[in-house]
Parts: structure tokens; sequence; C-alpha cells
């Protein structure tokens, strides 16, 4: 039976990188990974296949819009959709293959199979060749999450599918019917609106962007609704279907809504099928997340969980924190990750990015707060880009000033949203951003002004 000192089930974002850091601290290091390629569901199927298509999609997109507007003048612009695809493909590709290398670089054993825990210490992974044996001090289960299911929605993988369908579409679907208005459903919904499917959203709730700041979520539906994306709030799906032609969506007390493909997309659930985690005692709640206490320690002594499998948003950098965090805890008793400054980004166009606590939070926490917000139409550098939709929001603690929460809306705010990330973990005040000096003429402006503008001095409005 092999020996390591650490065995880690699943080679995603919080899998591979918690290898990675425990090789750099001396362990001897075994992961498995069921897929061929490494890197999880983030880098093959999801974050960055969606990023690919985002970024090919929003080109396309500017052409036909904006490019005028900077006095770039084509004749015709055309999609080559299969190329946007083999170039999606190229890039996961890459970075998988990356992953490999760092593997080898950093002497992380291998296993390519399906994991199973069987007891403290010992874990078994089903081969090709064969069922292995491995005996290992630590475990950490990093298996991510799955598409949820909805009752009553069919899932055919064609015409009603999920995510992982809906990136690997070869034709622009005529009308696509996204169920959900998180995160997946407005990403890949705005990369079919913009290369012409007409796209309809149902959202069970009254908003979008569940769990995210409703201000921000409010301006941010107007701005897709300007790009054409039409939205059902309030809508209860109760059943999807395919045909030969198309699929059918019924929402309850409508009739049904006739479409060509169907997007699910209501959340992620963890992916803890064929673990055997009951089986070897671990304990999950009722929504199958799998319990740890403050150190990612399960049930079970020597056993750890981390990234989607565990409580929280299911987000790969969470993952990876936590791997971090996991193993810098089994090597050297210390390790831990600041949950108030995680940031969440929707890459649709605008981007939407926050950090922190929403202000619905903090009036629900009766925490006393001030608030500034600014607008990218009032910067200089979102005027020379095009894109001057949306703003900066900052809520500071009315007391002590410390920043709480940052939510922006507007052109590269996924970027921006690592300054205010980096103010909330050391504890910064509004008025730390603001004597900040921000290079001229940058969007990084925006949050400076934001920030001046808690003390009601924003100098440019």
């Amino acid at each position: 039976m092999p020996k390591h000192d650490l065995v880690i089930i699943g080679a995603g974002p919080g899998g591979y990188v918690a290898a990675l850091r425990a090789a750099q601290l001396g362990l001897d290091v075994a992961c498995i990974e069921k897929e061929a390629a490494l890197g999880g569901t983030c880098l093959r199927v999801g974050c960055i296949p969606s990023k690919a298509l985002l970024e090919s999609s929003d080109l396309y997109w500017e052409a036909k819009t904006r490019f005028a507007d900077h006095g770039v003048v084509l004749k015709s612009v055309e999609i080559d959709l299969a190329r946007m695809q083999r170039r999606k493909g190229e890039i996961v590709a890459s970075l998988t293959q990356g992953v490999a290398g760092l593997f080898k670089k950093n002497k992380v054993t291998r296993y390519e199979g399906s994991g199973k825990l069987l007891r403290a210490g010992a874990v078994s992974v089903a081969t090709a060749a064969g069922e292995v044996l491995l005996e290992s001090k630590h475990v950490i289960l990093a298996t991510g999450s799955l598409s949820a299911p909805l009752a009553g929605v069919e899932l055919d993988l064609d015409r009603v599918g999920t995510s992982t369908e809906a990136l690997a579409w070869d034709a622009v679907p005529g009308h696509l019917v996204v169920i959900g208005a998180g995160v997946i459903g407005l990403e890949l919904g705005s990369v079919w609106a913009r290369l012409g499917a007409k796209v309809t959203v149902l959202e069970y709730q009254d908003r979008i962007l569940p769990g995210m700041d409703s201000e921000i979520a409010r301006e941010a539906q107007r701005s897709f609704e300007k790009q054409g994306l039409t939205f059902q709030l309030k809508s209860r799906v109760v059943a999807a279907k395919a045909s030969k032609k198309g699929a059918t969506v019924t929402v309850e007390g409508s009739e049904g809504l006739a479409c060509d493909r169907v997007l699910l997309a209501v959340g992620r659930v963890p992916n803890t099928s064929g673990l055997g985690l009951e089986a070897a005692g671990v304990a999950l709640d009722k929504r199958g997340t799998v319990i740890v206490d403050a150190h990612f320690a399960t049930s079970v002594p020597g056993v750890f969980a981390i990234g989607d499998l565990i409580r929280g948003p299911m987000l790969a950098h969470k993952a990876e924190e936590e791997g971090i965090a996991c193993v810098e805890r089994i090597v050297t008793g210390h390790g831990h990750v600041n949950y108030d400054a995680i940031p969440n980004v929707v890459y649709t166009a605008p981007e939407i990015a926050s950090v922190g606590r929403s202000e619905e939070e903090l009036k629900a926490a009766s925490i006393p707060y001030r608030k500034g917000a600014f607008p990218f139409l009032a910067n200089g550098r979102a005027r020379a880009l095009g894109h001057t939709e949306g703003r900066v929001k900052i809520l500071a603690h009315k007391e002590t000033d410390r920043v709480l929460g940052v939510h922006i809306l507007g052109p590269r705010a996924g970027d921006l949203i690592a300054e205010c990330a980096a103010a909330i973990e050391f504890g910064a005040s509004s008025e730390d951003i603001a004597r900040t000096c921000h290079a001229h003429p940058t969007l990084s402006e925006v949050v400076k002004e934001a920030a001046l503008a808690v003390d009601g001095r924003a100098l440019h409005i």
C-alpha cells in the first residue's frame, strides 16, 4: 500500500493549490483526480472557458456597437463560432498542462481515477488498471460541486442543459431561456445575447443576483436590459423539456414558453457522490455540505474538507485560500481565511464586483454605517474607454470609519475590487483609501472618489 503524508481527492483550484503548498512545506503529497486534465470544473468547464467566451463575445459586440465611436469603421463583422470555441479549448488545454507541469516540478504524485475515503488514513483509487489503496495520515476532500437540479426540468444535455453544455454549443440559439439570474446565468446569457440570441432570464426571486447588494443589482439589470436581455422575475419554473425542434419551459401560472435551448443555472451543490463519506463517518448537513470546524477538520480524525464541499460561497479563490490555510494548519499549526475579505465578481459587461457586507446585511445586523458612491461617468479614463456605466459604492462604519463593504458596477470591476479586499483585510478606513494617491487617469480614481464621498467630500462631482 503506497504511503503519503497527505492525500488530496480532487485537483480543482482548492485541491491542486493545496497540493502545491503542501509540497512547498516538505510533505509527500498525492492528488487524486478522475478527469485526465487537471484543474477541476473551474479550469476545464467553468471559470476559464466561460471567461474566454465572454471576452470573445464582448469583442464582437464592441466591434458591432462601439468601434465606430472610436473612429474604427468596419464594413462588416461576422462570427466564426468554431474558431471562438477552438480558442477557448486552446486556453484550457494550455492551463491544464500547466497544472500538470507544476505537479511534476513540485513532485506531487498524481493518481488518475475516482477517490474514495475508506476510513481515517485510508483512501482507495479506482483507476483504469484496477484499485489502488493509499495510506496517509492526512486526507483533504476537495471534489468541488455540480450544477444543482430543479424539479420538473428534464436535462437531455443538449436542448436542455447546464453551463457545461452552454459553453460548447456549435451554433447560436435563436431563443435561449436561462433559468436563474445568478452569476452563471447572467454570464452565459450575456455571451449568447452578444452573439445574436434572444435571451429570456427566468428568476424565482424578485431580483437578479440574489445575495449581492440590491442597489447595484437593480442598476445592473437596467444595463442588461439595454443589451437586449429580458427578465421575468418572481417566476417559478415547474417544467422544462426538450422536443425535436427545441424546448419548452413552463412557469407556474403561465403557458409553456417555446425556445431553442434552455440553460439551467440555479446554483450548485456539493459533489460528494461516490466519496464514501457516510460509511467512513464523515458528517454532512441537510444540504449535503460537509460539516467542518474552524480549521476544516471533519468528524473523522485526519480528514479535512475545503471549497465547494463546505459552507460559504462557491468560489474558486475561496477554495484556494482554504486549501492553503488547511495545509498550513496541518504543517505549522496556523492557518486562517478571512471570509469578510473574499471578493465576488460577475464578468458581464459592465462587470460587477463586491467584497464585505452589503447594505442590506448591515441594516439587518443594525450596524451603523455611512456610504459614499461615485459614478464612472465622471471619470476621465472611463470616458476615454467609452465605458461609463455604473459606480463604486463604499460602506464604512459610522463611528470607526472602518471599511465594511465595497460594491462596484462598471469597467474592470473585477480588478478594482482587489484594492478594496486588501483594505478590508488590513482593517483600513475609508479615509485610508481616500488619502492614498491613485494614478491619473485610471479607473481606480473612482474608488478614491467613492471613499472621499463617504465623508461628503468627493472632488469631481
